[in-house]
């Protein structure tokens, strides 16, 4: 749903300004996921799309990058300040953090949250990397890749983000890395919110960086498995087939979507605690 000029004009409360730190290869997919999430609430959503400011991106025509990205550089230089930020994840598990071409870029920008972003949502890579940045808490290879839907325990039933939510749900998983919930445990200012017996901890709370991290994807679409699935099949990669997501395992079948309902009141609960707690002045944001 997009709102008309005409009709936000009429409403007396000031957009929220979202950012999207795009770090996935396929941009305009993964703008259409998140998108479609934080702009299904009622509120006036305005999403700024931001790119590292030296990687170039292979995946994604330089017209659309030029034409709806900003580099990061030009985001800081501007001094602006944003409501939430969206980190997503990057195909890129395989390497330590520090061997990451744009480590110290982002380093920055995570310490730039603090100052210039009310709350902050690392995704995936981006939350490990939000978690290791900040926390010390490291990523762990998996001996086999963890990809599938898997069922996750509501631990926090209390939590305004998980208002609305059932006492379990299903959410896709594909990760070749893992973080340790005995590592979280170390820290008292974290908080598991959603996790897993087969796939572990999945959605932590970090109030002292107003920050939340995920670790799968619920803003995946119905068939972005099935697209990773056949991507490694045909080349040839060792991949096992999505758990618990095709119709009987069957890949020949369509796979059903269980989480949808659940990624709209996750992200719907994070735009609404934005809005009641971020200041009505944007420059007060971070102080």
């Amino acid at each position: 749903m997009v709102m008309g000029e005409g009709r936000a004009s009429h409403q007396d409360i000031r957009p929220l300004r979202i950012g999207l730190l795009n770090l996935m290869p396929k941009k305009i997919q993964t703008e259409n996921q998140f998108a479609r999430l934080i702009g299904s609430t009622p509120l006036q959503i305005e999403l700024s799309l931001i790119r590292m400011s030296e990687h170039e991106t292979k995946n994604t025509a330089a017209e659309h990058m030029a034409e709806f990205y900003r580099p990061f550089s030009e985001v800081e230089a501007s001094g602006e300040k944003f409501d939430g930020l969206i980190i997503t994840g990057a195909p890129i598990e395989h390497l330590p953090f520090e061997e990451v071409t744009y480590w110290e870029e982002l380093r920055r920008i995570m310490d730039w949250t603090q100052t210039h972003v009310h709350s902050t949502f690392g995704v995936c890579w981006g939350g490990m990397a939000m978690i290791y940045h900040f926390h010390g808490v490291k990523k762990h290879m998996l001996d086999h890749k963890a990809f599938g839907c898997f069922r996750h325990t509501n631990l926090s039933p209390a939590s305004p983000f998980l208002r609305g939510f059932s006492d379990d749900c299903v959410i896709p998983v594909s990760r070749w890395t893992e973080i340790l919930q005995s590592e979280i445990d170390e820290h008292p200012d974290l908080v598991t919110l959603l996790g897993s017996d087969e796939s572990g901890p999945c959605l932590v709370q970090d109030a002292k960086h107003r920050a939340l991290y995920i670790f799968n994807h619920f803003e995946y679409d119905s068939g972005t498995l099935k697209e990773e699935y056949d991507r490694d099949v045909a080349n040839g990669d060792p991949i096992n087939v999505p758990m618990n997501y095709y119709p009987d395992d069957d890949p020949s079948r369509t796979p059903l979507n269980r989480w949808r309902s659940h990624a709209h009141l996750l992200y719907g609960n994070w735009i609404n605690e934005i809005y009641q707690s971020t200041p009505y002045k944007l420059e007060e944001i971070g102080t």
